[in-house]
């Protein structure tokens, strides 16, 4: 059964231990022999943990999976084990940072999301536990595995993109750019190769990673599949999902993109594009047609923010708006509260966050509010910034023809460059980590 899980994860089977040492003995000539045993080799060494063979096989194993599904023929085995080293060592050198500055997901949370991926995929979670029995995974591997995907989802919206600032001006350049203008409402849909290269690289390096891309790029020319190639070589989340993006409004891609598809058709190819990132190849699967949106739902609201830090832990904070949500389901004044126990700074104003449009809250705030009705408070709700009580006072639809335009603009300055500074955080952290790579010694 395949399941539908978040959004960058992989199963991987238990990490197994057991190094047996056969002793030397005085009758060693009359004993049987004894079966030789496989050893876990380490594969990779981050900073005080190591990466085993067994861990890098089980992410292998399953990527061949994935791609046999979609039809993909697989490239060799080594070709995806130099991909998916580099993705362990990244996730294990964040997950390292998590830890050290006390970001983690507690048991109640996980709960949760457990709940919403046996319910995604409309199953109960006793359902859930028996169909990963029947895939190998144990379900106390998966779960964790679940911690440690929110946990990087929830490390990238507190260091980098509740940090990504757009101004009104950078709103007004990009709306009268051509990029804003000029095909702003086209969709497409798009597939992408990156060769990565790595910050501060050399000459040599460089060199050796652009004549990679130009592999990839004449093997596409001489007609081999986008898929399999992107397979291969690929160095970007979405190589085993044979490198597709997807539909994309235009408006959200990166100028270099962007400029790139434009004079494309259905099919086509672009050339090797640089970015600081490395060496990009495009292919336009399709284009159409799209409508900017006139109509925005927007929903007045007010909340009660307390902060997690080394003095308040999560269950503390959380603790703390239990008691609140007590008080306020027995009639206490919200307004009251929020101006008296609030730490944010919509505390002054009794809470009231004013009329929000989609975007402008982070995700798990924004999903909480929109499952409330109005006149409703939420349970504790965990955000980036700590754990909030919210309301909703009201509802409207809104038209907002000029401000949707500037509400996208923002959406997709802050998309591209979240995803930017993102990609330049984790390059920082994995240089400042002890990084050993072994996966090239003698087996």
């Amino acid at each position: 059964m395949q399941l539908r899980v978040l959004s960058h994860y992989l199963i991987s089977c238990t990490l197994a231990a057991g190094l047996l040492l056969a002793s030397a003995s005085a009758h060693a000539q009359t004993a049987k022999p004894r079966p030789i045993v496989t050893v876990d080799r380490i594969v990779a060494v981050v900073n005080t943990e190591v990466i085993t063979e067994r861990e890098l096989a089980a992410r292998v194993d399953f990527a061949f999976r994935q791609l046999r599904q979609q039809g993909t023929p697989p490239p060799p085995r080594e070709v995806i084990e130099r991909q998916l080293i580099e993705r362990l060592i990244n996730d294990r050198v964040q997950l390292q940072f998590a830890r050290d500055i006390g970001l983690r997901v507690d048991d109640a949370e996980l709960d949760k999301a457990m709940a919403r991926i046996a319910e995604q995929n409309k199953i109960t979670l006793t359902q859930l536990r028996a169909a990963l029995q029947q895939d190998g995974v144990p379900f106390e591997k998966f779960r964790e595995d679940i911690r440690s995907e929110i946990t990087l989802s929830r490390l990238r919206e507190r260091e980098v993109a509740q940090k990504i600032v757009i101004t009104e001006s950078e709103i007004d350049n990009f709306i009268q750019s051509q990029q804003g203008q000029s095909g702003r409402n086209d969709e497409l849909n798009i597939s992408h190769i990156l060769v990565a290269v790595p910050e501060n690289a050399s000459p040599e390096q460089l060199q050796t990673r652009r004549t990679r891309a130009e592999q990839a790029l004449a093997q596409l020319k001489g007609g081999a599949d986008f898929r399999q190639v992107a397979a291969a070589f690929s160095d970007a989340p979405e190589a085993l999902q044979g490198g597709l993006i997807g539909w994309r409004e235009s408006s959200r891609l990166p100028g270099l993109f962007l400029e790139a598809l434009q004079p494309l058709r259905a099919g086509e190819l672009s050339d090797l594009l640089r970015s600081p990132n490395g060496f990009h190849i495009l292919k336009l699967n399709e284009r159409r047609g799209g409508s900017a949106p006139i109509m925005v739902q927007q929903t007045r609201a007010r909340h009660i923010l307390i902060k997690t830090n080394e003095l308040v832990s999560e269950t503390e904070a959380r603790n703390r708006l239990l008691t609140l949500k007590e008080r306020l389901d027995n009639k206490a004044d919200f307004a009251e509260l929020a101006r008296a126990r609030s730490e944010d700074g919509s505390a002054a104003r009794g809470g009231d966050l004013g009329w929000l449009s989609p975007g402008d809250t982070v995700p798990e705030f924004e999903q909480a509010m929109n499952a409330l009705k109005p006149n409703e408070i939420s349970p504790p709700v965990r955000s980036p910034f700590g754990w909030h009580l919210i309301e909703v006072l009201e509802r409207r639809s809104q038209d907002m023809t000029r401000e949707g335009q500037r509400l996208n603009a923002r959406q997709a300055l802050r998309e591209r460059k979240t995803d930017e500074a993102y990609q330049e955080w984790v390059r920082q952290l994995r240089d400042r980590a002890y990084v050993e790579q072994r996966l090239d010694e003698k087996k």
